[in-house]
């Protein structure tokens, strides 16, 4: 028999045990108590029956009853024979007492259970035992005083993480400091316009590695220029962003030390409604601190939150400077890192917190230190959920499946045959609940993966096999996330060229490149005229094909100058993006 399967039965037969040791000592109790009763009663009666015997009255009357013969025989008895008489009436009446006091005590404990309802005290019934396992991580579960066994050995894996950037501020910001009045007025000694200024920010890690792997949110270190991992002994420690995926908030951190103590990670998919939860981390700044709560809810999506979305909702308070730190379950194990909060506008806690499944935080940080980057399966098709009336305006049931809205026609999904009205309903065998069901699973899922679909167009299904491409990067991510803190490109964001972004743009399909969609207020490839909308063809003379290419193009220029041939409305030009 399993470890796993032997647990319940051992925890049933303790719990039997521990009932008939409760009983055998108040049946125990009770005997002692009775023969102690009827001791102190049959005492008294013969203290009283020697008074009475040694009283002249008494003499006088059974004399002159004319039975003095019959009554003396008994009063005038050796003391031994006296004795042995008192002694049968004791045993006597202590078997009578012992038998009515079990006839009365039976009766009533049954009457009173009838009319409260509720089992008499002592009486069996099955509660559940959790046997703690004592460990290198100490998963000892809750005892009687509560988590502390469970929660204290695994404090010091969760760290506080404080991250700063240097942003710049647009003199239009302030445009009255160039008004002639207010130069008039300061005599041409009038208050410069900040032309930068450091914003600071504050969140939570935790330890996944003794050689110094963190996991944190991507927005606790987005853009930062400097970070400052506080370890519990009040160590500060430079962290290096190792990689970060926007698409679902989650980021990697390397510190440089070792032999740190670590979370053993859990398994999110066995998570249930009602399970305990822990949430660790640095809220405001306060402090390490641990909150308690349960799991509300699992799978929530269609937040707005991330791209990806497959959150466990709890309700163990979650404040600011908690992104980033642990949610753990019972047996003290890593099941969520936390993220977001909905706070209705008072910015704390209300109840409803959302931690990102830990087995999706895995597979994202297997990603970056295989990749640099999570590489995930794409078909190239839009997708949204099958509202019952959209079900019925497509003649197919309801509730379960995606529908296709749009077509690449040059994805997988489009050389496959997938049409517009298409609803894909299940993968690899697989029934599929909705849209994001289907983008969860797709992303999961390696390039050059072939998948298996069940379609139903026009009523009738159909199967399909395709091999998922690449799916290209995220809309807005920073394509400087593993160059220099320093490169001159840093905060611009880029995308894909796909055929409709050529199409807005009304360039040729002959045109390659990425586009730019953010160049950050102030920074260098601002001052150098880079827009939204540009289209980088080169690096440093180096053709770009894809976000990729420009991504290893731009580390590996570093801090020096770049080169960049940018197209805008068909027409190139060269623009050099000096560092600051």
């Amino acid at each position: 028999m399993a470890r796993s399967e032997r647990r319940p039965v051992l925890q049933e037969v303790l719990q039997r045990l521990r009932v008939y040791c409760l009983t055998v000592t108040k049946h125990l109790a009770g005997a002692v108590l009775t023969a102690f009763l009827v001791r102190t009663v049959v005492n008294s009666i013969a203290r009283v029956l020697n008074h009475v015997r040694k009283s002249s009255i008494i003499q006088l009357v059974i004399r002159i009853s004319n039975v003095s013969g019959l009554v003396s025989g008994f009063l005038y008895e050796t003391p031994g024979n006296i004795m042995e008489r008192i002694m049968r009436i004791r045993q006597s009446v202590a078997l009578i007492a012992s038998v009515c006091i079990l006839v009365v005590g039976a009766a009533l404990g049954m009457g009173i259970g009838a009319w409260a309802g509720k089992p008499v005290f002592g009486a069996y019934h099955a509660v559940p035992i959790y046997l703690g396992q004592s460990g290198a991580h100490g998963q000892a579960g809750g005892d009687a005083m509560g988590f502390a066994p469970m929660i204290d050995p695994l404090l010091p894996a969760v760290v506080s993480i404080t991250s700063s950037r240097i942003v710049k501020v647009p003199q239009s910001q302030m445009p009255f400091f160039n008004d002639p009045f207010f130069q008039q007025f300061f005599g041409g000694q009038f208050p410069r316009a900040p032309q930068q200024q450091r914003e600071r920010g504050l969140g939570s890690g935790v330890i996944v590695s003794p050689d110094g792997y963190i996991l944190t949110n991507n927005h606790v270190i987005d853009k930062a220029t400097d970070i400052k991992v506080i370890l519990s002994d009040k160590r500060q420690l430079t962290g290096k962003v190792v990689g970060a995926d926007p698409k679902t908030d989650i980021a990697v951190v390397k510190i440089d030390t070792g032999g740190l103590p670590t979370i053993p990670l859990g398994d999110s998919s066995k998570i249930r409604v009602g399970d305990y939860a822990f949430a660790i981390g640095n809220p405001f700044g306060v402090g390490e601190t641990a909150t308690m709560g349960i799991i509300s809810a699992t799978g929530r999506n269609g937040l707005d939150i991330e791209d990806y979305e497959d959150f466990i909702q709890t309700d163990a308070a979650i404040n600011p400077g908690n992104s980033g730190g642990a949610l753990l379950n019972a047996r003290g194990e890593l099941i969520g890192i936390n993220t977001a909060i909905l706070s209705g506008g008072s910015g704390g806690n209300q109840g409803i917190g959302f931690a990102i499944p830990i087995n999706m935080a895995k597979h994202v940080m297997d990603e970056i230190l295989k990749h640099g980057k999570v590489i995930r399966g794409y078909i190239g098709v839009g997708i949204q959920d099958l509202t019952p009336d959209l079900a019925k305006a497509f003649n197919v049931p309801s509730g379960k499946g995606a529908l296709v809205g749009n077509v690449d026609p040059n994805s997988p999904g489009g050389k496959a045959g997938l049409q517009r009205g298409d609803v894909i309903t299940e993968l690899n065998g697989e029934a599929i609940s909705g849209q994001n069901d289907l983008r969860l699973r797709v992303g999961s899922m390696a390039p050059g993966t072939t998948v298996h679909l069940k379609v139903l167009r026009n009523g009738q299904a159909r199967d399909m096999t395709l091999t998922l491409g690449e799916a290209p990067a995220a809309k807005g991510a920073a394509a400087s996330e593993n160059a220099e803190e320093n490169s001159p490109m840093r905060g611009v964001q880029v995308d894909e060229l796909t055929s409709n972004v050529r199409r807005e743009l009304g360039l040729g399909p002959d045109v390659k490149g990425v586009v730019v969609t953010e160049v950050p207020d102030g920074s260098p490839a601002q001052d150098a005229g880079l827009q939204r909308g540009d289209v980088i063809q080169q690096v440093n003379r180096q053709p770009v094909d894809s976000v990729s290419e420009y991504q290893r193009l731009i580390s590996q220029a570093g801090k020096q100058a770049i080169v960049l041939l940018v197209n805008r409305g068909g027409t190139t030009s060269f623009v050099v993006v000096e560092p600051e």
